[in-house]
């Protein structure tokens, strides 16, 4: 970034992240970095969490994220169609890929996860 670092940290964990918890981080790795002379010269640092339409790509994400409302973009068609949304009913962890289970519309999809594009979750404000 120019004559600057950029040194950018995402935090998560169950429950969810606060604005004060990113405050608070960021003080702690400011001093951190401050007092050992890292990195050297000037630097930005950013803190923050993945938010609420995070994507999902690890086995753990989608193990974690059961019942949560999901949109899921294919690389290639399924039943036709290329985009869902629905609720993630269940992970299935296959070898070294997986099957992701949605219920949409009243249908279950069984969706493998090598052929998902883009899936993050979805919410409504």
């Amino acid at each position: 970034m120019g004559s600057r670092w950029l040194i950018r940290l995402y935090l998560d964990r169950e429950g969810g992240i606060t604005l004060k918890d990113c405050a608070d981080m960021s003080r702690l790795i400011g001093d951190i970095l401050d007092v050992n002379d890292l990195p050297p010269g000037p630097y930005n640092l950013e803190v923050s969490s993945p938010g609420l339409d995070r994507p999902l790509t690890r086995d753990k994400d989608f193990f974690r994220f059961k019942g949560s409302k999901v949109k899921i973009r294919l690389r290639d068609k399924f039943e036709g169609s290329r985009n869902f949304k629905g609720i993630l009913s269940d992970y299935i962890k296959e070898g070294d890929g997986g099957i992701v289970v949605i219920e949409s519309d009243g249908k279950i999809y069984r969706l493998p996860k090598d052929n998902i594009f883009k899936a993050n979750l979805d919410y409504e404000i």
